[in-house]
């Protein structure tokens, strides 16, 4: 009976002593976990694996940085799943996108996680460029009134996608611009424009680099302006990548005054619009993780980004846009996601009555 007491105690102790390990010890053991909420092989997953390695070289001990997918709910599961039960001893962090943060802006029910509670260790920004037939006749933002009157198509995801930027960004210009619905991801959209089914069409940096610009070259393509970036003080300022053309917010003030820019309805496009490009992709720690820890997670990121050999990758993956490190990005992040409750209520009352889109 002895025997069997001090060897409960023992297994006891041990237990206990692994429990209560610090993020190092625990990275000592060689991996941490990113649970990432889709499946494997798109742009979340390219974009986690990309950044694993370098993470895991300048995090204490060098730890493995292993990839869980838990996809479902279009990514409610894994997120929820991360802000419930994730460890707070920095062995597990997580992540959220655009599509995340518009169900936590439209107050969608099946949300579980709130961004005020969650420690960001950086963002990484997108952004995206506008862009129509030339059979339309228009040759740049200065003639956007002359598309009053002809029918315009856009190929989108759905109302309450990310596609509510573009989509809100036209009811401000007053283009009646017919979204069809039903495309499963921007490049169906670009194919649509290229088919002459849409006449409108956006698509991310990136994409317009490659895919878009050699439509320009061949005229068969306009560009009209950017969505735009932020600068350290969060003002919407042109988009680095694409500066020769105006970001939406100019063309906004050119075509109806500066003063629409101070409406209730500019300040819900904004905050959709850091949610969804200017702070997209995010890594997160759980809340209730101690500060010395979010600081290794943060310094890691700041280490990584001057490493060479990221450099020289980073633009085939990021696009040209650099990481944006804790409270700067958690600052501008949680002023976008504060939505004003009467704010919230204007959006889905707008996209019922124009679209029948209910949030669920």
């Amino acid at each position: 009976m002895y025997k069997i007491v001090v060897w409960i105690g023992l297994i006891a102790s041990l237990l206990f002593s692994m429990a209560g390990c610090t993020s190092g010890e625990q990275t000592g053991n060689g991996r941490v976990e990113w649970i990432i909420p889709y499946k494997e092989g798109g742009g979340s997953d390219i974009w986690a694996r990309f950044f694993a390695p370098f993470l895991g070289k300048y995090l204490p001990e060098q730890p493995t940085v292993l990839i869980r997918n838990m996809p479902g709910g279009g990514s409610l599961k894994g997120v929820n799943w991360f802000y419930q039960q994730a460890p707070k001893d920095g062995t597990v962090i997580g992540h959220t996108s655009g599509s995340t943060a518009m169900n936590y802006l439209l107050g969608d029910s099946k949300v579980a996680y709130n961004y005020d509670d969650m420690k960001l260790i950086f963002a990484t920004p997108t952004g995206g460029v506008l862009y129509i037939s030339p059979k339309l006749g228009v040759s740049d933002y200065t003639q956007l009134k002359q598309l009053k009157g002809q029918k315009l198509f856009y190929g989108s995801q759905g109302a309450t996608s990310l596609d509510i930027v573009p989509i809100l960004a036209f009811y401000l210009l007053e283009l009646d611009i017919k979204p069809v619905f039903g495309m499963k991801g921007r490049g169906s959209g670009r194919l649509s424009f290229e088919r002459g089914e849409a006449n409108v069409d956006y698509q991310t940096t990136s994409a317009y680099l490659k895919r878009v610009v050699p439509l320009i070259e061949e005229g068969l393509a306009i560009p009209i302006m950017s969505w735009g970036s932020l600068d350290e003080s969060g003002n919407v300022v042109r988009d680095p990548t694409v500066p020769e053309l105006p970001h939406f917010l100019e063309v906004l003030a050119y075509l109806k005054g500066p003063d629409i820019l101070k409406s209730k309805e500019v300040a819900i496009w904004k905050s959709l619009f850091i949610a969804g490009f200017a702070c997209q992709k995010l890594a997160l720690l759980p809340p209730g993780t101690p500060d010395d820890i979010v600081q290794q997670w943060r310094d890691a990121t700041s280490a990584l980004i001057q490493d060479k050999d990221f450099q020289e990758k980073a633009p085939a993956v990021l696009g040209g846009y650099l990481p944006i490190i804790g409270d700067k990005g958690e600052k501008l992040i949680k002023e976008a996601l504060q939505i004003k409750p009467e704010y919230r209520q204007w959006l889905t009352d707008w996209l019922y009555d124009t679209y029948q889109a209910k949030v669920q």
